[in-house]
């Protein structure tokens, strides 16, 4: 078996069982950010530079969803033969943000429905000699498609 490492460092937990987004919330104003803001708070009302890391809500509701059918251009890194995938904007349930994110395997666009419950998984973006590199995905709570 061969190790897993994250496709973005310190944007994600690797907790197979409870992934959670890493982001960022601004001491002053309580704005939520994702990926993590390290210098000042983006919020144009806020002058703040006192940010919190903090892992984001794991569910959310589908706020949006398209089928990704053409492999993306260099320099992002796609599993052959390149498979299409649905992606999916989730509204995250605490933070009310939208973070786009593939949606697992097996789950295409005719399965989401747009406000169904979504929860935050860990999967596979592609895997060379060295290791199998982990990316956050959404998967419907309750799929339509048998898992």
């Amino acid at each position: 078996m061969k190790p897993k490492r994250p496709a973005v460092e310190g944007w994600f937990t690797m907790d197979a069982h409870s992934p959670s987004l890493i982001g960022t919330r601004c001491k002053a104003c309580g704005t939520y950010f994702f990926p993590k803001e390290t210098f000042f708070c983006r919020n144009p009302a806020c002058a703040s530079s006192e940010l919190a890391e903090v892992q984001l809500s794991r569910r959310g509701r589908l706020w949006s969803y398209t089928n990704n059918c053409y492999a993306p251009p260099h320099p992002y890194v796609a599993s052959e033969p390149f498979k299409p995938y649905a992606v999916a904007a989730v509204e995250l349930e605490n933070e009310r943000m939208v973070v786009l994110g593939q949606v697992t395997a097996g789950v295409g666009v005719q399965a989401l429905e747009v406000g169904m419950e979504m929860e935050l998984a860990l999967g596979t973006l592609y895997e060379d000699a060295e290791a199998e590199t982990v990316i956050w995905k959404w998967r419907p709570v309750e799929s339509r498609v048998a898992r």
